[in-house]
């Protein structure tokens, strides 16, 4: 016979039964989710139930407001129909009396008679009041209909029926939290409960304030909230409104003072006043939250005029709600605190080699191919595998370690090729650019020559025939001598162009030795070469010549130097500015210097830009340049043993100052 206990550890071992053990958790995340939604299920019952406790709420102060209205309406009737009244009716003085009898014990505020054309007869003989008949229910009641209304009456209405009324019914508002924005600082108007019946020869009349009627408010409450109908000690409220004031209320602003004056949330407001919707939810009274139940009140004339309101603290059953809720979850937590640790036991033998497989191909991904999970060979599928990972690893890592030490030498090969293309490529480039600038300087200088050349041979005939017209006119040439000296003028301007172009392009024709040079005539000498730029462009030449020195440097250098800086100040000014060039005899470490300042109000440059200005090639005209005007400027000053120096700033023009040695006398 077999023994049984190798084959219960296989089977213990194996990932079905493991897969089975872990089919239970899922109980871990159901049960909370039951109950989960069974404590959100009852929490929304519970506030349903509260919500429609305080709705019932609302209904009953709504029928004790009309009761009110209704018992007031009654009596003013039975009054008008009454025959003491109808015995009276005729007899003002006695009328006045019996009015302010029933006034007082019926607990009016005011009480009058009207007759058909709206004279008004008032318990108080000195007191009058205006056309009464605007008001609907008297209109009413003049037409045979009884009635009762709540309306509101105006500071001036109230002074009208009595002094007492104004003082009782003004209310200074308080700044409530969550209320809506507002202006003012009292609320001068009073709510009434408003009543006409029909009476011989007119209408009865009367009214009750309802601002400060605290015995009402309380009456409400006690019968909406009676003693013991809350639990924990809880004390329900009633308000009665004047659009958001409270002008009846037993909510407290502190202990003992009622919030007469506070306002209602601008939420409710908006809800209640604005929409002409009820409110049955969550609200902030005064300084906490209630759950609370609002309705508006309606004029006679239709309007919304105020609100009616019950509620009682919400934080009583907050609490209860908490605590039933604690014992749930409480208990929730116990049962897990038992079972979890259980679950964890068996699970915690697949967990381990299936998070170590998986921290190592997360290192392997990272690029840490030496990561190895470290589970030795046992018998449940798992390890085995974890074990076979390993291996395939080290096949991966060997593999990787040759193709790496390859591509470094590759990469090493390429380096070494590349540089050497690039180095060969930039000498092939700086070679082909001088050679390419080399012969177009050598084409102009070439074309330049013959043009110069075939102008001076039409020169010399027409000043050869100029001289023989001259010679051959004799003294009849006086009355033309103007036109004969200027054409011969002319003449010479172009033999002298022609001699400076020469010049320019041919240096080696006309060099001067060591014969002083005139800066300031070289400046004049070169400003006709860049004529024909300076006749397109809108600029204005500024020439201060001061020099008054000579220099020992090729004349044609300088000019070509001068010809350089000026035709790139020229292209900076597109549309048009002021080129100056000044000259100057200066001292400069202590000796003796040329100073020549070319000066433009461009474009200007940039800070990279000028560092750079002077490099070969380098040139930020795109095709338009080659990069080497300045970079030859600079070569030819060095040569003549001073230095050029460049100022510029972006919009701000470029000033470019040159310093040479003097030649001493």
């Amino acid at each position: 016979m077999s023994d049984p206990q190798p084959r219960q550890i296989a089977l213990r071992n194996t990932v079905r039964v493991r897969l089975l053990l872990i089919a239970l958790l899922p109980i871990m995340i159901l049960l909370p989710l039951v109950l989960l939604t069974a404590a959100r299920n009852w929490t929304n019952r519970f506030d349903e139930v509260l919500i429609a406790k305080v709705s019932g709420e609302l209904t009953v102060a709504h029928q004790h407001l009309a009761g009110l209205m209704e018992r007031r309406g009654a009596a003013i009737s039975a009054l008008a129909q009454s025959a003491a009244y109808r015995d009276l009716a005729n007899d003002k003085n006695e009328l006045r009396a019996l009015l302010e009898r029933e006034r007082i014990r019926m607990g009016l505020d005011f009480l009058y008679a009207i007759d058909a054309d709206g004279t008004v007869i008032f318990a108080e003989a000195d007191r009058t009041l205006p056309d009464q008949r605007d008001w609907p229910v008297v209109r009413d009641a003049l037409n045979g209909r009884a009635g009762t209304e709540i309306d509101v009456f105006s500071a001036t209405q109230l002074q009208a029926l009595s002094p007492t009324l104004v003082q009782r019914a003004r209310l200074r508002l308080v700044p409530t939290k969550a209320a809506a924005p507002s202006d003012r600082i009292e609320e001068p108007r009073g709510m009434m409960v408003h009543t006409a019946a029909p009476a011989p020869g007119g209408a009865l009349v009367g009214g009750l304030l309802l601002n400060r009627n605290l015995g009402f408010i309380d009456e409400m409450n006690a019968l909406v909230y009676p003693e013991g109908s809350l639990t924990g000690g809880n004390l329900g409220t009633a308000t009665l409104f004047l659009d958001d004031v409270r002008i009846s209320t037993n909510v407290r602003l502190f202990e003992d003072t009622r919030a007469l004056g506070t306002r209602v949330s601008q939420e409710v407001r908006d809800r209640v006043l604005g929409e002409g919707l009820k409110w049955t939810a969550r609200a902030f009274v005064v300084n906490d939250w209630y759950i609370s139940a609002y309705e508006p009140v309606i004029d006679s004339f239709g309007k919304r005029i105020g609100m009616l309101y019950v509620g009682f603290l919400e934080q009583p059953f907050q609490r209860a709600e908490r605590r039933t809720l604690m014992w749930i979850w409480g208990g929730f937590l116990v049962i897990m605190a038992v079972s979890v640790p259980v679950l964890l036991a068996f699970a915690r033998g697949i967990f381990r080699p299936l998070e170590n497989m998986n921290r190592v191909i997360s290192k392997v991904e990272r690029g840490d191919l030496a990561a190895r999970t470290g589970v030795t060979r046992q018998s449940d599928e798992i390890s085995r595998l974890a074990a076979h990972l390993d291996d395939l690893l080290d096949q991966v890592q060997e593999r990787d370690q040759r193709l790496r030490d390859w591509a470094e030498e590759l990469e090493t090969r390429v380096a070494e090729r590349t540089r050497d293309l690039q180095e060969a490529n930039k000498r092939l480039e700086v070679t082909s650019k001088q050679l390419i600038l080399s012969e177009k300087l050598a084409a102009v200088g070439e074309i330049t020559a013959g043009v110069a050349h075939e102008i001076n041979n039409p020169l010399a005939v027409i000043q050869g025939n100029l001289d023989i017209v001259i010679q051959d006119l004799g003294p009849n040439a006086a009355p033309m001598q103007t036109e004969l000296s200027l054409i011969q003028e002319q003449i010479h301007k172009i033999s002298v162009l022609v001699t400076k172009v020469l010049r320019f392009t041919r240096p080696e024709e006309f060099e001067q030795g060591d014969e002083g040079l005139d800066p300031d005539a070289v400046v004049r000498a070169s400003l006709p070469l860049v004529q024909h730029i300076l006749t397109s462009s809108n600029i204005e030449i500024d020439l201060d010549q001061q020099a008054d020195c000579e220099v020992q440097m090729n004349e044609t250098e300088l000019q070509q130097v001068l010809v350089n800086l000026i035709v790139n100040a020229i292209q900076a000014m597109p549309d048009g500015g002021r080129l100056s060039i000044r000259t100057a005899r200066v001292e400069r470490d202590g000796r003796d210097r040329l100073r020549m300042v070319v000066e433009d109000t461009g474009q200007g440059m940039t800070e990279e830009v000028r560092a750079r200005a002077f490099d070969p090639f380098y040139t930020t005209k795109r095709s338009d340049g080659t990069g080497l005007g300045l970079s030859i400027t600079r070569d030819l000053i060095h040569r003549a043993g001073g230095d050029i120096e460049v100022e510029s700033s972006p919009g701000e023009g470029a000033t470019f100052t040159i310093h040479l040695p003097v030649m001493s006398a």
